[in-house]
């Protein structure tokens, strides 16, 4: 560490910090507030396959890094047990997989917005009655935003991300250096010094306002 520490001093020391601090685009809000965000496209895929994605244009989540909102949103989304979308809809053989999230890049997550897709592989019958598998999936979110997050249910679920995400994190394969060091200089962008290693990957706190 010590060489690490006087090679990055030798190379890096000479940079000058001009004092600014880092853009914010905050200021620029709703940019997909538009007649063009707010229809149904259909697009002709090159393979033979039928996806019905939903995509919603929220503020911005990245001040939230610490209490992940949107993981615990997906987990809610992506559950395949009894009373989840995906179980009703395979049941009537509408779809296949069902999966929801953000994938945290810059395009879906930044300073001025958040990005939140629920992507359904669709059967040959599903795809005749997309429109009723977008009506289940829509149902399904304004039930949970009816009912809002249950005290014990939402910390016991998010307890259950909170240990599942730690236990992927210290038993995670090692990876390319050059690709952990992008990784780590893009976090300290966005993260608090203290959690440049485990920001975009650990669950911190337990806000079930946010």
């Amino acid at each position: 560490l010590d060489t690490l520490e006087e090679w990055v001093t030798e190379i890096f020391s000479e940079i000058p910090n001009n004092g600014l601090p880092k853009p914010s685009f905050g200021h620029l809000t709703q940019p997909f507030d538009t007649p063009e965000f707010h229809k149904l496209y259909r697009v002709v895929p090159i393979r033979k396959v039928h996806s019905l994605t939903i995509t919603w244009a929220l503020p911005p989540q990245e001040q939230y890094y610490r209490v992940k909102p949107l993981h615990y949103i997906s987990w809610l989304v992506g559950h395949e047990g009894k009373g989840s979308v995906l179980s009703l809809l395979r049941k009537k053989f509408w779809a296949l997989t069902l999966y929801g999230g953000n994938g945290e890049t810059g395009f879906e997550q930044n300073s001025t917005y958040s990005i939140f897709s629920i992507s359904v592989t669709l059967t040959d019958e599903g795809y005749k009655h997309f429109y009723e598998v977008a009506h289940v999936v829509f149902q399904y979110v304004k039930m949970l935003q009816k009912r809002g997050p249950d005290k014990r249910q939402v910390c016991l679920v998010w307890e259950e991300i909170q240990k599942i995400e730690a236990n992927e994190f210290h038993y995670q394969e090692q990876t390319d250096p050059v690709d952990y060091v992008e990784n780590l200089c893009e976090n300290m962008q966005l993260f608090q010094k203290e959690d440049f290693l485990t920001g975009d990957q650990l669950l911190f706190e337990y806000k079930p306002e946010v």
